[in-house]
């Protein structure tokens, strides 16, 4: 796979080999996500169940596996394969815009920030119903970059200010978004907020992913226009001194949308935006008109392999998705960190 992506970069038969191997792998991990759960579906059932949607072909099925399928599995993994590249791309562009390798939308705050804009918006009716979930968790974001960005300007241009002012900013708005549920929502409400905060795709469906999908895409689009900006601010060149403004704002902002997008459909998801970053990185170089597409595509298939996870590991049950990427990107994050350490 880093071999394809890196020669998608040198030429145009590379390019489009790269593109039709990512589709490929993206397709067969939508496939797992699909037949794989707590009830198993073969792989066949899948594709006659897609083709009859999509195509009206006509197989004889289940009614059941059929609305399994397409109601349900298919919809969470398109979802779950957006959040993951979303999250992935922001946590890349603000690595890169900050300097930072510790950046990520969880960890500056942009996250809780997006979760207590949606909060605000679902229980205390803030916009007074002219503000949908999406724009007040885009709100929030911009609100929480903003903050933390002055009191990391106040606490000095280090690279661990960047993540303290983070740190104290998450805290203030996950304290916020908590006293708002206390405060104002019933005990049904808190019940079902307190677990969509921790990463909850069980309710997605199809209108979720028509809002998913075109977000993560253009988001995509735009990092990639922005790449070689994105390589002077990693590589700190003169030139990017002239495109610091507009390109920094273009950046934070389309992360910014990301995050508040994935946010307001499936809760705050930590580790996805640091780990996978690094993971491209190690694959396929630093140079980000092959290192956004790579991230984009291992955290979709990440994020969908994270959400079978969260339907098998225990029987009967439905674990948080948040939970599994943190249970699995914690260790996978302190062994980037000791291997960037072996080679320093």
């Amino acid at each position: 796979m880093s071999r394809v992506l890196t020669l998608a970069g040198r030429t145009g038969t590379g390019r489009v080999g790269a593109v039709l191997t990512a589709l490929l792998i993206l397709v067969a991990a939508l496939w797992l996500g699909a037949a794989i759960g707590e009830t198993a579906i073969p792989f066949k059932t899948v594709a006659q169940t897609v083709a009859n949607r999509v195509w009206n072909a006509g197989y004889p099925l289940q009614p059941i596996d059929e609305g399994i399928i397409w109601s349900y599995r298919l919809s969470r993994a398109v979802v779950a394969a957006s959040c993951g590249a979303a999250l992935a791309l922001s946590g890349a562009v603000l690595q890169s815009l900050l300097r930072n390798p510790l950046a990520d939308p969880y960890i500056l705050g942009i996250s809780a920030g997006a979760s207590t804009g949606a909060v605000s918006v679902a229980i205390l009716g803030v916009g007074a119903g002219l503000l949908t979930l999406p724009l007040g968790a885009f709100i929030g974001a911009l609100v929480a970059f903003v903050l933390v960005s002055l009191l990391a300007a106040k606490a000095g241009r280090g690279t661990a200010a960047i993540i303290l002012a983070g740190v104290a900013g998450s805290q203030l708005f996950n304290a916020l978004t908590s006293f708002i549920v206390t405060k104002a929502a019933t005990a049904e409400q808190a019940r079902g907020i307190m677990f969509w905060l921790l990463g909850n795709l069980s309710g997605v469906r199809w209108p979720d992913a028509w809002l998913a999908v075109p977000a993560t895409l253009l988001g995509l689009v735009v990092c990639l226009w922005h790449a070689r900006s994105l390589d002077a601010f990693t590589f700190g060149s003169e030139s990017a001194a002239s495109l610091v403004r507009r390109t920094y704002f273009a950046l934070v902002g389309v992360s910014a949308m990301m995050t508040a997008v994935m946010v307001s459909i499936v809760g705050s998801i930590g580790f996805v935006g640091l780990v996978i970053p690094h993971s491209a990185r190690m694959l396929v170089g630093v140079r980000h008109g092959v290192l956004l597409p790579a991230a984009a595509l291992i955290g979709a298939v990440f994020m969908i392999l994270a959400d079978i996870l969260s339907r098998i590991l225990i029987p009967g049950q439905v674990l948080p998705i948040g939970v599994i990427t943190a249970l699995v990107g914690a260790p996978a994050f302190a062994l980037i960190l000791g291997q960037r350490r072996d080679r320093a």
